[in-house]
């Protein structure tokens, strides 16, 4: 998860939304991003969706078996869906999402048992120190529109 933090640090230098995953395979980073919505103008370029794609590309397959996904902040519908479709059988999140976290907050999309594929999560890994990347990017925003 200490990877996932540092990606989450290179989204908030950039300015955006602070999160960061890194996917891991036997032992080794295989895939790590930051959210770029803002930087590439893309609505899909989640922290998740750039990472599966690295991790696709360094396996030479869509099939990520064998690996665990870290990242800061619970999935989104978007990102929980792409985590199944990739077949990640590990997702590790710090921070609960109460707006769009579909990984147990707001429903539970990677263990509804009508999908193919139900990774094990873990939630609240390092939550606190992932949580306060967001608190403190947000709260810079509100400041900064009151001035």
């Amino acid at each position: 998860m200490r990877y996932a933090i540092q990606e989450a640090e290179r989204a908030l230098e950039a300015g955006e939304v602070p999160v960061g995953c890194v996917i891991m395979h036997q032992g080794r980073v295989i895939g790590k991003a930051h959210n770029q919505r803002e930087t590439l103008q893309d609505p899909t370029a989640h922290a998740e969706i750039l990472a599966i794609t690295q991790a696709a590309a360094h396996l030479g397959s869509w099939r990520l078996e064998h690996t665990q996904l870290y990242v800061t902040l619970e999935p989104c519908p978007m990102c929980a869906g792409a985590i199944i479709l990739a077949r990640i059988p590990e997702v590790y999140f710090g921070a609960h999402d109460p707006k769009a976290g579909v990984c147990g907050t707001l429903m539970d999309l990677l263990q509804d048992p009508r999908f193919n594929h139900n990774p094990a999560v873990t939630p609240g890994l390092l939550a606190d120190e992932c949580g306060a990347l967001l608190s403190g990017f947000f709260q810079a925003i509100r400041k900064n529109q009151k001035s």
